[in-house]
């Protein structure tokens, strides 16, 4: 049965919806960054509309020329909304770019300051816990009681931006992180933030050496079971990109485990954990990245590219989906235990999977879109359901959000050029 669909925004205006975390804890708004375009970060305001009346309020306004957007919400109440911030009073020098933006969060009830996460030190020595460049996609753990980021870094793209690789970052309540202020784009943050992906300008050719971590998920609610029977509390999952034997880019799934005391983050291994001069920062001491696909030898090798999607973890933590071609060369849901193993196909239909997708918090279902509807993927068999009819046109890939509740989906479509949001039934 096709369930009816519901326009929540309609003025002229481009409503961006964030991958994930799009719902406020009791699934009653969804909030949303205003560009003209999807890839134009252009927007002065955070938002949120209300899924019942479609009444909008404005949850924070830039100022002094900066910019905001990809916005996510706490998954516990009361809501926080963590979103990108780019520069206040640019110019030539500083304005914005991947390494010139940083996150911040702003907390219900009374929304009265924008608080700074991840503290800026560019000048060495450089400050453990602080950052030297731009944090991207800030995502709430299950639990709320930190977040991840992807991040490039400042120093070195100032070297030769091609040292300037993504990586995979976290910020933790274990401090505030106050950098001597030497330069008068450094400030404090919130958050104690360090990578924990390690990329290299060349990978070797047929090692488990990446370019670029990106699109990372937590694991599990409560992170995963290992293969031992002891619990891994806190655990990533994200997208490397590996090059096979004959130097082909090939993107793979890798995990890391994290520390479980948060203080742990804090001791450096080999390379500092703020970098050096010629260094990108590193990992704390003892975190290490894991490859857990190995696809080089499949007809069509890799991670899907397109749609860009991000890894996402079953709510109990025992599967990480992603998407890849099938032997027809059919973009598939497939999911691999973080355990490691061969990847298991999830859905096989004559269709393509079309979107970025999301857990239902009993972990029996997935929605995406797939043939120009929004669907419900039951992950056990792979069947999918339609909840909208097909369209000439299918929704906005970006986002297909189910609320904490399960109750609706979240998604976009393209509405005479501009993004709009709409919801669905998903009983």
């Amino acid at each position: 049965m096709v369930a009816n669909e519901m326009q929540l925004t309609f003025d002229d205006r481009g409503h961006q919806l964030t991958n994930i975390n799009v719902w406020t804890p009791d699934s009653q708004w969804l909030v949303y960054d205003v560009r003209p375009h999807g890839g134009e970060f252009s927007g002065l305001t955070i938002e949120r509309v209300n899924v019942t009346d479609g009444s909008t309020d404005v949850i924070y306004t830039a100022r002094d020329g900066a910019h905001v957007g990809v916005v996510t919400v706490s998954p516990d109440a009361p809501a926080r909304y963590a979103f990108i911030h780019g520069p206040e009073r640019p110019d030539s020098e500083w304005r914005y770019d991947f390494h010139h933006r940083r996150g911040v969060i702003i907390s219900e009830p009374d929304r009265g300051e924008a608080v700074t996460l991840d503290a800026m030190s560019i000048t060495a020595p450089y400050t453990p816990g602080a950052l030297r460049g731009g944090s991207h996609v800030h995502v709430f753990s299950p639990d709320g009681s930190r977040l991840s980021f992807t991040y490039n870094d400042h120093v070195l793209h100032m070297r030769d931006p091609a040292l300037d690789l993504r990586n995979v970052g976290i910020a933790v309540p274990l401090h505030a992180v106050v950098p001597a202020k030497h330069h008068p784009r450094e400030y404090d943050g919130s958050h104690f933030c360090v990578l924990v992906s390690h990329t290299t300008p060349q990978p070797q050719p047929g090692s488990d050496e990446i370019s670029r971590a990106y699109e990372e998920g937590w694991i599990g609610r409560g992170g995963y079971v290992k293969q031992d029977g002891r619990r891994q509390r806190w655990a990533l999952a994200f997208i490397g990109d590996t090059r096979a034997p004959s130097g082909e880019k090939v993107p793979e799934v890798f995990v890391v485990d994290l520390p479980e005391n948060d203080a742990d983050l804090a001791h450096a291994g080999d390379i500092p954990l703020q970098g050096t001069e010629t260094e990108m920062p590193a990992p704390p001491r003892g975190v290490r990245q894991r490859r857990l696909t190995f696809t080089s030898e499949r007809t069509f090798p890799g991670v899907a590219s397109q749609p860009r999607h991000w890894l996402r973890a079953a709510p109990d933590g025992s599967e990480i989906a992603f998407l890849m071609k099938d032997e027809q060369g059919i973009v598939q849901v497939w999911g691999i235990s973080p355990n490691g193993g061969e990847p298991r196909q999830i859905t096989h239909g004559p269709h393509p999977i079309q979107s970025a997708f999301s857990w239902r918090a009993d972990g029996k279902k997935l929605a995406l879109i797939c043939d120009n509807s929004v669907m419900l993927c039951d992950v056990a068999t792979g069947a999918l359901s339609r909840l909208t009819a097909r369209s000439d046109e299918p929704p906005l890939g970006d986002a297909v959000v189910i609320s904490p509740d399960g109750s609706r989906v979240a998604f976009m479509r393209n509405i005479n050029g501009r993004a709009q949001l709409f919801i669905t039934e998903a009983r």
